[in-house]
């Protein structure tokens, strides 16, 4: 079975669920249209709570989709989720240690085995520590991370790796630039390329944001509007990667924002993530020549989601 938006081409997005916080029931339908509208072949959740009796994100997608969930949950069952069109092979996770005043960051990561021409790609989803002042935790657990990963796409038939999450750090930290292949930490490199930055440059793509009455209603009153969560693609050393970018944030229209609109009283409290989703377009790439990245990579002609 070929993606949402045919052969070689990937739609991914990332959405923290937060859990069933904020009038789930009335949230849940919202949603359900967005992502309906969206179609995204792979979903990395975060927040989604899994119970014995409960899952939150079938609850959410209905039919459709594998749905792989981390094994080591919060209490409420609340953790992360990824969710895929196509069949998933094995999936991993590992804990990301960082300082005794933070509990560990989780990474899950699942082999997807998507159609020629995309092949068999590895899906990683990353989420570390979410304190402000935690930047030293989030350093280390990149690390770790991207260790791991690397470690598996050395060992393994890996055609791609995309990376997305709520990385809870905005595009300037020492994070996300390690990330980024602009900073060693540690003494261990890498090169991501970040889709949102790669179509929008310039744009600072806010997902936790403002314009969000949910934001500045609940815990962070004062809170000015970042982008924390990312969607990205693995680079070769010639810092290529092999599927280029054609997306928009779903932050202009993102997930749930035209019913927050219409019905203000939907979504309540403090819920900070409902609007803040991410979705990319993947497209695969064939025989691009050497040359500098932003030649090769990007397609600014077309989009997915209208803003």
């Amino acid at each position: 079975m070929e993606g949402a938006a045919g052969p070689g081409v990937l739609r991914v997005a990332t959405l923290n669920l937060w859990g069933r916080h904020g009038a789930w029931d009335e949230r849940r339908p919202v949603l359900a249209d967005g992502l309906r509208d969206l179609r995204p072949d792979i979903i990395a959740f975060q927040e989604a709570v899994v119970t014995d009796e409960y899952d939150q994100v079938v609850h959410l997608l209905g039919a459709g989709y594998h749905v792989a969930h981390q094994a080591g949950r919060e209490a409420d069952g609340s953790g992360l989720s990824i969710a895929c069109r196509w069949p998933l092979g094995e999936v991993r996770e590992e804990a990301l240690p960082a300082t005794p005043r933070v509990e560990p960051g989780r990474i899950a990561l699942a082999e997807v085995l998507a159609p020629d021409p995309l092949g068999m790609l590895l899906f990683a989803h990353h989420n570390p520590s979410w304190q402000l002042g935690f930047e030293r935790e989030r350093e280390l657990q990149a690390v770790t991370a991207a260790r791991y990963v690397e470690d598996l796409v050395d060992k393994g038939d890996v055609n791609h790796v995309v990376l997305a999450g709520d990385f809870n750090a905005t595009p300037d930290s020492a994070g996300m630039r390690f990330w980024r292949g602009l900073q060693s930490l540690d003494g261990t490199s890498v090169c991501y390329r970040d889709t949102w930055e790669s179509a929008h440059p310039g744009d600072p793509g806010h997902t936790f944001s403002p314009r969000n009455p949910l934001v500045t209603g609940g815990e962070w009153p004062l809170e000015p509007g970042r982008r924390i969560d990312y969607i990205m693609v693995r680079c070769g050393h010639s810092r290529r990667p092999l599927m280029r970018a054609d997306l928009r944030r779903t932050g202009g229209r993102r997930v749930g924002e035209r019913p927050l609109r219409r019905r203000r009283g939907l979504l309540r409290q403090e819920d900070r993530r409902t609007t803040g989703a991410m979705i990319a377009r993947l497209i695969l790439c064939r025989n691009i020549p050497e040359g500098p990245l932003s030649d090769v990579c990007l397609d600014r002609s077309k989009s997915d989601v209208e803003a």
